[in-house]
């Protein structure tokens, strides 16, 4: 198995990024030139169990994506996977770790 580890630092608080996260269908096309559209499908945002949708551009061919959020730990920790059917092609998980 191979993993892809990626890191960036941000100088602001731990509160401030998950509320940011928190209202990412609001921040998701600012976040990045090739993002479309994000929404929450399904539960409420950023709660386990609650999922969302986003369309973004990789590698020049327009995806459309869902992910589950499968863990929570406040200002701490956000873990999500990709769904059915991109989850086919892609597996993998996301962990957002605020150190």
């Amino acid at each position: 198995m191979i993993t892809l580890k990626d890191a960036m630092e941000i100088k602001t608080t731990p509160d401030r990024i998950f509320d940011w996260l928190k209202n990412l269908d609001k921040h998701y096309l600012e976040w990045y030139p090739d993002h479309v559209k994000c929404r929450w499908v399904k539960g409420k945002p950023a709660e386990e169990g609650s999922i969302f949708y986003v369309e973004e551009y990789l590698h020049g061919k327009l995806h459309k994506l869902k992910f589950l959020i499968t863990k929570i730990e406040p200002n701490r920790k956000i873990e999500f996977k990709l769904l059915f059917p991109m989850l086919i092609i892609l597996t993998m998980s996301h962990l957002i770790n605020f150190i």
